[in-house]
């Protein structure tokens, strides 16, 4: 018996080809064809031109790309010179108005040691008790030995997590209240907080970030300077709130701070604005209360254009 009766199948797998393995001819030929060509274009030295469709539409693209960056530069550079300007004009503005309220100052300054003199050459042997009447309401300059108190925001670099016992790591109204209500408590007779003396009705407030002291703002660091008697330091820093003071700047990095002072002087409360009392309006038999006029007799109604 021949081989070819033996292996039929083996003649008839001469007439089939089969095509190699998906994965054996992924890595025997990992390089895509058209990137084989196109290396070996470049290494004969041809040069891929592209279609003259694209080369129009990318011409358009940069020209169009350019003329918008041209415009919005254009316009920045145009309207720079208007906010730098509109800024001059506000900063020059407000240097204006420091001016004229320094110089305001100055001159109110200037009329009320006027009117000062002209009220003790007038009262003659009473302008001394006068003087020591406005010293302890705090319409009088006063000078003497006292002690300062210092208060300052944390430095940005070192502030802490706002603690919510402590507080936020800055000096708020309630700080100057509760120091100008201790050094009071301590016997200090005339106080003042940067520069702004404390009277009977004095307010100190807060507005936002900022804080008044009789709807004056003062900015930190914030001194708290106050005229009394030698021991005026240590009653102070027996009090209450000096022990919270000294937390508080401990736990925020506030800077709380006392020393003592020799000479200091406070200058005068401005003048208080004076409120008169009148006279509850008398009823009418209809009921409607009706104010008296100059004369003494109802006035009568207005009907004109206001409210």
């Amino acid at each position: 018996m021949t081989d070819s009766q033996l292996r039929p199948e083996s003649r008839e797998s001469t007439g089939r080809t089969y095509a190699p393995d998906f994965l054996t001819e992924l890595f025997r030929n990992p390089l895509d064809p058209g990137y084989a060509d196109a290396a070996a274009r470049r290494r004969q030295g041809a040069t891929v031109r592209w279609p003259r469709s694209v080369r129009a539409v990318s011409l358009v693209v940069v020209v169009v790309l350019g003329v918008l960056f041209a415009v919005a530069y254009r316009q920045t550079v145009t309207a720079a010179p208007g906010r730098q300007q509109a800024r001059e004009g506000l900063v020059a503005q407000i240097e204006q108005r420091e001016d004229e309220t320094d110089q305001l100052s100055e001159r109110a300054d200037e009329l009320r040691a006027e009117v000062a003199r002209q009220r003790a050459a007038a009262l003659g042997t009473d302008a001394a008790q006068l003087h020591e009447l406005e010293a302890g309401t705090g319409l009088g300059r006063v000078s003497g030995d006292g002690v300062v108190v210092r208060l300052a925001d944390a430095p940005p670099d070192q502030q802490m997590v706002p603690d919510p016992v402590s507080g936020p790591p800055r000096v708020i109204y309630i700080d100057l209240q509760g120091v100008a209500n201790g050094l009071w408590a301590s016997g200090a007779e005339a106080i003042s907080i940067n520069g702004q003396r404390l009277t009977a009705t004095s307010t100190i407030r807060s507005a936002g970030q900022a804080i008044l002291v009789d709807f004056r703002p003062v900015t930190g660091p914030y001194e708290v300077s106050a005229i009394g008697p030698d021991e005026l330091r240590e009653r102070f820093a027996q009090t209450r709130i000096a022990a919270m003071m000294r937390q508080v700047a401990a736990d925020t990095g506030v800077a709380f701070e006392m020393r003592d002072a020799d000479d200091l002087t406070l200058p005068a409360a401005p003048d208080p604005r004076l409120q008169y009392a009148q006279p509850p309006a008398s009823p009418t038999p209809s009921g409607r209360p009706v104010s008296p006029g100059a004369s003494g007799s109802p006035t009568a109604p207005d009907f004109g254009g206001g409210r």
